[in-house]
């Protein structure tokens, strides 16, 4: 059986040699994330094509995921490039200071509108939570702070406010130019960083469409902010992303297990795909083989039901991309064997508001009961088959289509595979026959097993799937009249 749960690797200096990459797709890449936090245009689109040159090479169909740098709210630079904060010493944040006068009294600010969005008695988070500072006072544009927790400060580092409520834009002027260098790189996905509400999701599909890109949009939940309006910004979006570094700091790392939980059976019930990231392999950076905490992580998240499991750093800049993703694939693997990963939940309160969505849902409730070895979805925009992988099933659904942009799309959803497949030049009465021989020749089905093919009578026409077909292999009723 293949791998139901997909693995995003991010792109970065140490996957820029192509025999890493080839190692990469070979190891089970299935989806890359292009990071626009760092980088310049040129590399980001170089990137984007390698992946898809060498996805070509080994006929392995690999998607691209634009990630938005956000709303960048850092402490500036500091003349020696780093200082050292002691437990109970003072320190300002100051956001009329120049960015680059840092200093062991104060900093400057990348985010001006700080003071305005804290008061006395807030606490800020600093790299990660590892720094803490209490606001003592706030007077014009400086925030005055006592520090409770210390450590190293260096340069560009991230700030939160415990609890939330920074009210930073979640589309900058720089995303917004980078959204017209995602529409460019016709990448699959476009990732929002910071999103509040719906309205941050609904503008960056406008400007993707108005650029000229057809991608979906992912959500990151990483604010505070967005857990009182999570139901609103997972259904405006196409995918949700748990982003669970600054989500952890401003929610508190004790929250973040259940709030992961709860934001995959949200997005599953919504019809919405879910990726899990942050820190899953950390210890892989700098080590061959994960540790056990890791290896329980992500085996939770994939029998929690997320559709993929992301990696950052693991692969941008750590020493073994490959061989992380090898791991991830056989935890992943080893998680998916378990039966209660494909115990199919019956969702019979929910009326269906299309045909092709009710056919998508009988399939897998068919499927599930009757032994059905594989499922061919023909497909033009990929709705079915991403309805299908909304139901737990341990079946693998083959999306067939023409379309290169639904091939893409659909290496996100899980338990679902791209095929290359141009109904448009099949005599309609041989379909059934050309879809079963495409999953024969992939060695899917052999004689003898039971397979359903979804289809629309008009075929080639978005949003046409109105029928299913129970089909046992090497039976001569596989022709339609």
């Amino acid at each position: 059986m293949p791998r139901r749960t997909k693995i995003v690797a991010t792109l970065g200096p140490a996957t820029d040699e192509p025999h890493v990459l080839d190692d990469m797709i070979k190891a089970g890449m299935d989806v890359v994330r292009v990071n626009f936090s760092h980088g310049d245009p040129d590399e980001h689109i170089q990137r984007a094509e390698n992946v898809r040159n060498r996805s070509r090479a080994f006929g392995h169909q690999v998607g691209v995921i634009a990630d938005l740098q956000g709303p960048k709210i850092r402490v500036g630079c500091f003349r020696g490039g780093r200082i050292i904060l002691n437990k109970d010493d003072h320190f300002i944040l100051d956001a009329s200071l120049d960015i680059n006068a840092g200093t062991q009294e104060h900093v400057g600010l990348t985010y001006r509108g700080l003071p305005d969005d804290v008061n006395r008695g807030d606490t800020l988070l600093l790299d990660d939570g590892r720094l803490v500072l209490w606001v003592e006072d706030v007077n014009g544009a400086e925030v005055r702070c006592r520090v409770v927790v210390g450590g190293e400060l260096s340069n560009n580092k991230g700030i939160n406010r415990q609890g939330g409520g920074l009210s930073a834009a979640a589309i900058t002027d720089k995303d917004r130019s980078d959204i017209e260098l995602a529409a460019k790189m016709d990448v699959d996905y476009v990732a929002v960083s910071f999103p509040r509400s719906a309205d941050d999701i609904n503008l960056a599909r406008e400007l993707l469409h108005n650029a000229g890109g057809y991608g979906g949009i992912v959500a990151k939940i990483e604010r505070a902010e967005a857990l009182e309006a999570l139901e609103e910004i997972i259904e405006a979006a196409d995918v949700v992303m748990i982003a669970r570094g600054d989500l952890g700091v401003e929610i508190g790392d004790a929250e973040l297990p259940a709030v992961q939980k709860r934001i995959i059976k949200i997005a599953r019930s919504l019809d919405r795909v879910v990726i899990t990231a942050t820190q899953m392999m950390q210890s892989m950076i700098e080590s061959p083989i994960p540790t056990r905490a890791e290896v329980f992580d992500v085996a939770n998240a994939v029998i929690d039901g997320t559709d993929a499991v992301m990696l950052s750093a693991e692969t941008s800049t750590g020493m073994y991309p490959a061989r992380v993703i090898e791991a991830m694939d056989r935890i992943c693997a080893g998680a998916e064997r378990q039966r209660s990963t494909q115990a199919s939940e019956r969702r019979t309160n929910i009326r269906f508001r299309r045909a092709d969505e009710a056919i998508a849902k009988a399939t897998m409730y068919t499927a599930n009961s009757l032994g059905v070895k594989a499922i061919a979805a023909l497909t033009e925009s990929g709705a079915t088959p991403l309805w299908m992988s909304r139901i737990r099933s341990g079946i693998p659904i083959y999306a067939l289509t023409r379309h290169v942009e639904t091939r893409r799309k659909v290496t996100l959803y899980r338990g679902v595979y791209p095929v290359s497949f141009d109904v448009t030049s099949t005599i309609h009465a041989e379909v059934n026959r050309e879809a079963i021989d495409e999953l024969m020749r992939r060695g899917a089905v052999r004689d003898g097993d039971l397979v359903i093919i979804t289809k629309g009578d008009l075929m080639g026409v978005h949003g046409g799937t109105n029928a299913m077909k129970i089909i046992k292999v090497g039976e001569h009723e596989i022709v339609e009249g």
